[in-house]
């Protein structure tokens, strides 16, 4: 029954009327003046036909219009999230994405040297942004704990290799900080982000010699906590300076 109600029988009717309009001339039933009729009658019958037609159209237009202004409304109204949480699932491919995605200079601050002794973790992160084109520097501001870690297993592995210039010294400090964090600029239209992760509880997974982030939280680049990242950046460096004066 349905199929029956998909049929246009407006054009149905205008063909029958059509073919009768035919037969009765070639018969000579009708009068030339009668088929004339019938003729104007279905052009008639096409024209509001057509206008009909597009009078629907505009309004679909017109409706596919307000829904378009709608979603953009709905989009413009959205606002996107500051702090995306990383899990340990998604934890390797996103790392590589910062990397990969960096440019001018990257603020490393309060890692942990032990867990660049294996290979795989110092490609991932250290590996891969001296060997990233767009990086032009590396910063790294370490707690003073970390200094023999740094000198038996990262600076080795630093040592060799032909774009270690890229390294800048290493700034170090004596206040414990229960945060470590990347910071640099990303992207094509290039605007600072950071990877930040948490000593202690849920974000760190304890192996038997050393804490491993676990948990990390990708700042976007409109927070307004990275202003003050930058000023913590700022402040250790300046104490660093400070210290090694004295």
């Amino acid at each position: 029954m349905q199929r029956w109600f998909r049929f246009d029988w407006d054009v149905v009717g205008g063909i029958i009327a059509a073919v009768i309009a035919i037969v009765l001339h070639l018969l000579h039933v009708a009068e030339q003046g009668i088929l004339l009729t019938i003729a104007l009658v279905l052009l008639a019958f096409l024209l509001l036909r057509s206008l009909r037609s597009e009078h629907r159209t505009e309004t679909l237009v017109e409706t596919i219009s307000g829904m378009g202004e709608a979603v953009r409304e709905l989009k413009a109204g959205i606002t996107p999230p500051e702090v995306i949480l990383i899990g340990p699932d998604k934890l390797r491919r996103e790392c590589e994405r910062f990397v990969r995605d960096a440019r001018g200079e990257m603020t490393w601050f309060n890692m942990c040297c032990l867990m660049f002794r294996r290979n795989e973790v110092f490609d991932l992160l250290i590996g891969a942004a001296l060997s990233n084109p767009r990086v032009t520097s590396l910063q790294f501001l370490f707690h003073e704990g970390e200094r023999d870690l740094w000198h038996n297993i990262v600076a080795p592995r630093i040592r060799g290799r032909s774009d270690s210039a890229k390294i800048c010294e290493v700034r170090w400090f004596r206040e414990s900080q229960a945060i470590s964090f990347i910071l640099a600029e990303v992207g094509d239209e290039p605007r600072v982000e950071a990877l930040i992760s948490f000593w202690g509880g849920p974000f760190m997974a304890r192996t038997t010699e050393h804490q491993v982030p676990r948990y990390v939280l990708r700042i976007r680049g409109h927070s307004d906590l990275l202003p003050r990242l930058a000023e913590l950046v700022r402040q250790y460096r300046l104490g660093s300076a400070d210290e090694e004066k004295t």
